[in-house]
């Protein structure tokens, strides 16, 4: 039975700040990022066999240029056999890590901090739906618990610009059993870091709605609860194909506007009976701000500190309604104090830049690093 330790981890908390040591908000070091997508997460099957991409696709000159754009943090994607093997689970493979500590260093050198975001955990991805063992085989969890216990370790006196994200977009009938998974790995990592910043998002692949259904980690005002946005589906995903709704819909919406062809769709197919509530609704930044009120009230009701950890437009959309409607939405996260890392620096269907690094759509890098 695991037993929670962390008692005395909160009290040495409460002494740091008593000494007059300052920990710096979460707003202050995270409040206006990008995702490293494609890396060393959700590369192309086959990819883990060639060091080629880990040591091309993102390179020190990468994060200059993140800097000198003006963002303050990346949000790395990790999946986890990158540096562990299913075959000899708890072994570490420096080879792997090395790409994390690469990142970490070069964007120290440049200021820019890092949240390192286990993508794919053992036993769990949110694209493996129907083999995830996660929450059914408890050595995933204890594999899990020592991924994070290693990192934790690892990057001790990396502090504040060096930030934990637990697991990426959970999916599962209701919230409790990873809730009860994630206060574990917390008191796990606090047993060995107690000021670390630890990231906890929420069920449905990180859903707004489902905040409410987050049970928060009591004491520990160092944990920030996240949420991903890329709402309405059915525009920021627009013909994407890996997205049934989007293949079966078959428009491509502008921003702002009235969607094409809604009550069609509908009756067409029932199953995406949701789409029903874009029926002759010109969607726009009041829109956008009706679906972002479960944040707002998170915020209000809990005191907590919120992060958008993804949102973002796919890169076919009609490049000024993409502009607009990342406009909106940074205008909505900076009225109401949200920070946020956009969907993804590189290639991944969301891109700021091409494989070269050349930049893909200067004025949506404007608008994405305005203040």
């Amino acid at each position: 039975m695991y037993t929670h330790t962390g008692h005395d981890v909160f009290a040495q908390y409460e002494c740091m700040k008593n000494w007059g040591i300052r920990i710096k908000p979460f707003k202050e070091l995270y409040w206006n990022g990008v995702n490293l997508g494609g890396w060393i997460s959700q590369y192309a099957e086959g990819l883990q066999m060639y060091a080629a991409h880990f040591d091309t696709f993102i390179r020190e000159n990468d994060l200059e240029q993140i800097a000198g754009w003006g963002f303050d943090h990346v949000r790395l994607p990790v999946d986890y056999m990158i540096f562990e093997k299913d075959s000899a689970p708890g072994v570490y493979d420096e080879d792997g890590l090395k790409h994390i500590d690469d990142c970490v260093r070069w964007c120290k050198n440049y200021g820019l901090n890092v949240i390192i975001d286990l993508h794919h955990a053992p036993g769990f991805s949110f694209h493996t739906l129907d083999t995830n063992t996660l929450f059914t085989d408890p050595d995933m969890g204890d594999r899990m618990s020592a991924i994070w216990v290693n990192f934790a370790k690892r990057y001790l006196s990396q502090r504040d610009n060096v930030a934990f994200e637990l697991m990426n977009e959970i999916v599962e009938p209701d919230s409790v059993r990873w809730n009860d998974l994630a206060a574990r790995l917390v008191a796990d990592i606090r047993a060995v870091d107690p000021n670390r910043y630890i990231i906890i998002g929420g069920n449905n692949y990180n859903a707004v709605s489902e905040l409410r259904n987050i049970r928060l980690i009591p004491e520990d005002d160092r944990i920030v609860y996240t949420f991903h946005f890329y709402e309405p589906i059915l525009f920021t995903h627009q013909l994407a194909g890996w997205n049934a709704v989007n293949m079966a819909y078959g428009e491509k919406p502008l921003y702002p506007a009235v969607f094409p062809h809604i009550r069609e769709f509908v009756g067409k197919y029932p199953e995406y009976a949701q789409a029903k509530a874009l029926e002759d609704l010109f969607v726009d930044i009041n829109v956008l701000r009706e679906m972002l009120q479960p944040a707002v009230d998170f915020m209000q009701n809990t005191g907590r500190t919120l992060y958008c950890g993804e949102y973002g437009v796919i890169d076919h959309t009609d490049p000024e309604s993409r502009r607009n409607w990342h406009r909106d939405f940074i205008t909505i996260m900076d009225g109401i104090g949200i920070g946020r890392a956009v969907w993804s620096y590189k290639l991944m269907g969301f891109k700021l830049v091409e494989r070269d690094g050349s930049v893909a759509d200067q004025a949506l890098v404007d608008v994405i690093r305005a203040r």
